[in-house]
């Protein structure tokens, strides 16, 4: 459509962006997405960092939940050209004095090595399994009535507990605790918070019900797909495009936000109320990410040959370690051994780099807005269940908390998850509303990771944004796979 009007346009082209408008595309309602970049994607971008040939993510790597998103599952995204990797284990827990710890589907292989804490590990997880894909579509939707409350509830009495704490009380093993708050450590949260067991808890029942897969050729494949099948509903969406005001706007009836709120109160200026400005400038972003990657000449030689098989690495020895780390982020201080998450897509993907050759990706949690140069830090990690890493490396490309902010306006101050997930701004993001994707200004509405259910690679924010905009227009979006229609206000 020309500028004589859209329904409605989305200001940004992350996941959640093409999430929204892929659910009001579907029901013919007419939509373009506007993009600063000169491809789609957001923090879903693959570009030769090091060298040719050398294909690296540069900000998410590793989908569990894009694989499993309630959304993306009614999607045809195989039909346009996305192709998921799967590895062997989805996440491997090296540890100092022992074998490492593996998470792979099969839950039996899982809980069997965890020797002591088998019966545990089993009896946590196993409940929820058979209705693990119900439990995730009201896990990752905003606050409301559950479609399994006792389901919920039985999560609740878990998730509501500090990692630490709940980690220390549910297992006897140095294994077990190390892997339950490696998961949890997603969370970039300190493990002595509240909920951050709740994080511990969807990581772990992610990896029974899907090996965490990258898409072949990088994550760009995934933000291709979600574009191309957008752009076979009618959608529109225009490149190059940088947004500054809501005068740079093509006339629309209703215009949604994949930003940051500080974004959201900038493009909007006037059209929102002081007070609300007020109330944005309150959010809390939290710690952001140092990142390095690296074309390697084989694969990272890791000690227990088994961790080659993952294709996320947990790099933080005990829960103790782990935990401190998280603690030593939130003061403002790099600790000297921070946690890594480390991928490994070449292991899956051998379109990733030439042949015998591999891809490195690792990342720690920093202050926000940190400029340290963490490289050598967590070469050492790595070198530490790794012996002789560094011998391997080709070449490095780094990222610190202001590439990231200055790659994506969405990362402020490096923070990749579109704001902290403490419990006070789990379903209040970005402000306390009865709908959290709305704001004071009926033609305006926010759909970024800064809404519900928060960060993560699985374009439920847009969903339920855009599900919010179909009401407005009297329509209804198409269903979750087996979950009734959300009722938004």
């Amino acid at each position: 459509m020309s500028d004589q009007g859209f329904d409605v346009v989305v200001i940004g082209s992350g996941p959640n962006g093409l999430s929204a408008a892929i659910t009001l595309a579907e029901q013919g309602v007419s939509v373009c997405v506007l993009e600063s970049k000169e491809s789609v994607g957001g923090g879903m971008r693959t570009a030769e960092l090091t060298l040719p040939g050398f294909k690296h993510d540069r900000c998410s790597a590793i989908h569990p939940m894009g694989v499993l998103s309630p959304h993306w599952r009614t999607l045809p995204l195989e039909e346009h050209g996305l192709h998921w990797c799967y590895p062997e284990a989805s996440v491997a827990h090296p540890l100092d004095d022992g074998p490492a710890v593996l998470l792979t589907k099969d839950l039996d292989e899982t809980a069997q090595r965890l020797g002591v804490d088998e019966h545990a590990y089993r009896s946590l997880i196993q409940p929820f399994l058979p209705k693990g894909h119900s439990l995730l579509r009201d896990l990752l939707a905003p606050l409301g009535i559950p479609k399994h409350p006792l389901l919920m509830s039985r999560f609740g009495l878990s998730g509501l507990r500090s990692a630490a704490g709940f980690a220390r009380s549910k297992f006897k093993s140095e294994a077990a605790r190390a892997v339950f708050s490696g998961c949890a450590a997603h969370s970039i949260l300190p493990l002595e918070w509240s909920s951050t067991a709740a994080l511990g808890l969807i990581f772990s029942l992610t990896a029974h019900l899907s090996d965490w897969p990258t898409p072949r050729g990088g994550s760009e494949s995934l933000a291709i797909a979600l574009a191309s099948y957008l752009q076979s509903l009618g959608g529109e969406i225009r490149l190059n495009t940088t947004v500054r005001s809501l005068a740079d706007l093509p006339s629309s009836r209703f215009v949604l936000f994949d930003t940051s709120p500080n974004q959201l109160s900038e493009i909007a200026g006037e059209a929102l109320p002081r007070a609300y400005h007020r109330r944005l400038a309150k959010y809390l972003y939290g710690p952001g990410v140092f990142k390095v990657d690296w074309a390697l000449s084989e694969s990272i030689p890791w000690r227990d040959p088994k961790v080659t098989g993952a294709s996320t690495v947990h790099l933080g020895g005990r829960l103790e370690e782990i935990a401190a780390a998280e603690r030593a982020v939130w003061r403002g201080e790099h600790p000297e051994r921070p946690f890594v998450l480390l991928c490994q897509q070449s292991e899956m993907d051998d379109s990733r780099a030439p042949d015998g050759q591999h891809t490195g990706y690792a990342y720690c949690h920093v202050p926000s807005g940190s400029t340290e140069d963490l490289t050598d830090i967590i070469e050492q990690q790595i070198e530490r269940f790794a012996p002789g890493f560094r011998e391997v490396i080709l070449a490095r490309h780094r990222m610190n908390t202001q590439d990231f902010a200055g790659h994506n306006l969405n990362y402020v101050g490096g923070a990749i998850t579109g704001g902290a997930a403490t419990l006070g701004q789990l379903f209040t993001r970005p402000v306390a509303r009865l709908n959290p994707y709305t704001t004071p200004n009926p033609k305006l509405f926010i759909c970024s990771a800064s809404s519900p259910p928060g960060g993560g690679v699985h374009g439920m924010c847009g969903y339920y944004a855009a599900s919010t905009v179909l009401k407005r227009l009297g329509l209804s979006p198409t269903p979750l796979a087996g979950q009734p229609l959300l009722s938004l206000t």
